[in-house]
């Protein structure tokens, strides 16, 4: 039975809105960034790859997330990636994402956001498969001025498929409010806007990103359950949530995936869209969370199938082009099975 349940997801049309770019490498891909720059003493092998992209907390794997970094060195790596990435997803058969690049991570590097953007889109054009979209994350840790920058440099290059921004990093060290203005520059820009809140920080970092920064989306928000209130506010505005519960669990936000809220979360009216975050760190799959959706929560197919069509609707497209896609989906042979 579970193996009928995984297959039937393995062929269902899928969307992914919450997704790092820079955290999705496959891993023989990052192996071969690896090799390509000398390698890392420590990490003399694939399998020792996968075991040094554990974690024991979120500081923990922000850490690892700037040694992972540390192999991506050029533009060229970046369109490498970006195909890898992407063939990743088509593999899914994950039909539409929309993908978070940190441009600022890179600097140190040499590299603008304008080269990025457009290195990125390089490698995604590669894969037709697959429509992926970017976001600009502009990195909390950063701080706000920084954020500005970016957002300047990001404006030149729109026309790669930027149709975002939101803040990641150390959420538990940089609260949302300094960033309003800058959430509202993005907007004057036709940008959408996330954010990750409660995730590394408590339900007021959520309060502070819907109401400070005015965003579309909220990323993780599993610290809502904390605030009454706070559930209160996400379900009368009905904000997407970008939940990603296997996430969640190798990053220590929560102790093991049976304490995830997405259950609560499902009863009391939240709009909630499931993704992967950085799969390529977490050994994850979208197969993979929502096999655990429905052997840990007892989420079945008809709430499945809304979950995706919640990820449809949550997204950034234009009106036309979800009504499309939920209508492709809902058509697809899969679907009823």
């Amino acid at each position: 039975m579970a193996d009928d349940f995984r297959a039937w997801l393995q062929v269902l049309p899928k969307v992914e809105l919450h997704l790092h770019l820079e955290g999705a490498i496959p891993l023989p891909a990052l192996w071969l960034l690896l090799e390509k720059y000398g390698g890392d003493p420590g990490v003399p092998s694939l399998a020792a790859l996968r075991q040094r992209l554990t974690y024991k907390d979120f500081p923990d794997f922000i850490a690892a997330w700037i040694w992972k970094n540390s192999f991506i060195r050029s533009y060229e790596d970046f369109s490498f990636i970006a195909e890898a990435v992407a063939r990743d997803l088509a593999q899914q058969n994950i039909l539409y994402a929309e993908v978070f690049f940190s441009p600022t991570r890179f600097l140190d590097q040499g590299m603008e956001p304008q080269g990025l953007a457009q290195a990125i889109r390089q490698g995604l054009d590669r894969v037709p498969e697959t429509d992926i979209r970017l976001i600009a994350d502009l990195v909390r840790d950063h701080g706000p001025e920084q954020a500005r920058k970016t957002l300047t440099q990001i404006r030149e290059v729109m026309d790669c498929g930027i149709i975002g921004i939101g803040i990641g990093g150390s959420e538990h060290l940089y609260p949302p409010e300094p960033f309003a203005n800058v959430y509202e520059s993005a907007r004057a820009l036709g940008l959408c806007t996330s954010a990750h809140a409660g995730e590394a920080a408590g339900p007021e970092s959520i309060r502070g990103a819907v109401e400070a920064l005015g965003v579309d989306r909220i990323g993780h928000g599993i610290a809502a359950r904390q605030d009454s209130s706070v559930m209160a506010l996400l379900a009368e505005r009905q904000i997407p949530i970008e939940l990603c519960p296997l996430s969640n669990v190798a990053t220590g936000s929560i102790a093991a995936i049976g304490d995830h809220p997405v259950r609560d979360f499902w009863q009391a009216g939240l709009m909630l869209t499931v993704n992967t975050d950085d799969p390529g760190m977490f050994h994850n799959s979208m197969v993979a969370e929502f096999m655990v959706l429905h052997d840990v929560f007892g989420f079945g197919r008809d709430e499945i199938r809304t979950l995706i069509l919640n990820g449809v609707d949550a997204s950034w497209q234009a009106a036309d082009r979800k009504i499309a896609m939920r209508r492709a989906f809902q058509d697809n042979p899969a679907w009823q099975a």
